[in-house]
């Protein structure tokens, strides 16, 4: 039987000839995407799906490949061939014929080792990822960066480094849950006894939590300009954030400490505070005992109320204005919410008296500040109101109050120190939902 291969424009193939092809003609379509060919296609097709050939066949076959060209090559790099090949026979055979063509000096018998597979891949030596993942995890940056200065001057690519410190998460993550793994044939005997360590000192959210900022890390390397720094930015970030403890630790430390999630103080108001007398009466049911509930309605009281005269609203006064955080609910009921904002942030209240005000604002406040203050006090008082500016330090502004109010709260104190270097950005009152 004769083959003959040609490549066929899929308008120009009718599939009258797909169903009933001529007696010397046998069509062999190949893909590697399956979904993009037409259903129309695939039902007059005999199917067959190629699997990736697993590692350890790739590594015989390469091993036999290479005897029979007249080379030596040893199992470490009979093993990163296998590898690089990621199931593809193809792949692998063209990456073995590159390492033996580079290997041959003159009519010597070619001789492949580890270390000319590496650098002909651009990959880092396997002990040095793991050196270098075990100094971030220590949170050792000087000496992760190092390994990598050494490794990137030895001809490695930092996105190959990445992609390796990625991989050996993966591999120490499946040894967690399935230390079996480590059995593999193909992992080297350092390898694997360095692999059982790291798994067991490693817990998995460290684990997961390394997997997800590597990646992260990878996607940003890959798109900047210096892919050497993106990765050394990595590895900084990688190893600040193993002082860090998980959340699972950080609950558990709070339980210990015994603190409690502090209750929002209930409202003030009477409304709130007491239900009314109507909300204490008993609704009467339309039931089968309506005329109970007729006699009991009929039984209350009815105000006396005059049809044609409405109730009388009386409007109470505002409370006079006592401090500065009066002043600045009074800006916020009025929605003056820049001026409420300034006075909250950037304004030291130096003196505060009825009718004036001593301030003393920070750096970048607008100048009119003052002035603005006066003008909107004498608007919604109808009172002169001299605002003036100081020169001395006066209190600490009213958020400054306000963090420093949250931060000696002991739930608040045992989360901050739970968390080394973080710091409250902005204090919100919860009212009570009940």
């Amino acid at each position: 039987m004769k083959f003959t291969c040609c490549r066929i424009r899929r308008s120009t193939l009718c599939l009258k000839t797909l169903e009933e092809p001529p007696e010397h003609v046998k069509f062999i379509f190949a893909t590697t995407e399956i979904r993009k060919v037409p259903v129309t296609v695939l039902s007059r097709c005999q199917r067959f799906d190629l699997r990736r050939i697993s590692a350890e066949h790739l590594s015989t076959l390469f091993k036999s490949v290479a005897e029979n060209e007249g080379a030596q090559i040893a199992d470490d790099a009979l093993a990163l061939i296998a590898r690089a090949a990621d199931g593809s026979a193809r792949d692998g055979l063209s990456i073995l014929d590159q390492a033996i063509s580079q290997s041959a000096v003159g009519d010597e018998t070619p001789t492949v080792s580890e270390a000319q597979v590496r650098d002909m891949l651009g990959l880092a030596d396997r002990v040095q990822v793991f050196d270098l993942l075990d100094s971030v995890m220590r949170g050792d940056v000087k000496s992760g960066l190092d390994l990598l200065a050494n490794q990137y001057a030895s001809g490695a690519d930092p996105l190959v480094v990445l992609q390796d410190l990625l991989e050996l998460t993966h591999w120490l993550t499946r040894l967690k849950v399935a230390p079996d793994g480590a059995d593999d044939a193909l992992v080297a005997e350092a390898e694997r006894t360095r692999g059982k360590d790291m798994s067991a000192a490693l817990s998995m959210p460290i684990l997961t939590r390394t997997w997800q900022m590597l990646l992260k890390g990878l996607s940003e390397a890959r798109s900047a300009p210096m892919p050497l720094q993106a990765v050394e930015m990595t590895l900084v970030r990688l190893a600040y954030s193993a002082d860090l403890p998980t959340p699972e630790d950080a609950v558990k430390a709070l339980g210990d400490q015994g603190g409690a999630t502090p209750k929002a103080p209930a409202s003030s108001s009477p409304s709130s505070s007491a239900p009314t007398a109507q909300a204490q009466a008993p609704i009467p049911s339309s039931g089968s005992s309506g005329g109970a509930a007729s006699a009991a309605m009929a039984s209350a009281p009815v105000p006396d109320v005059a049809v044609d005269e409405p109730p009388v609203v009386t409007a109470e006064e505002p409370a006079p204005l006592a401090s500065l955080a009066d002043v600045v609910a009074l800006c916020e009921l009025t929605r003056e919410v820049q001026l409420a904002g300034q006075l909250t942030h950037t304004v030291h209240l130096v003196r505060f008296e009825h009718g004036r005000i001593e301030i003393r604002p920070k750096e970048g406040t607008p100048q009119d500040v003052a002035g603005k203050l006066g003008a909107f006090l004498k608007e919604q008082t109808g009172e002169r109101w001299v605002v003036s500016v100081s020169n001395e330090a006066g209190d600490p502004t009213l958020h400054e109050q306000e963090i420093a109010k949250a931060a000696s709260d002991p739930f608040v104190k045992s989360i901050l120190d739970s968390f080394p270097g973080s710091a409250i950005e902005r204090v919100t009152e919860v009212e009570d939902q009940e």
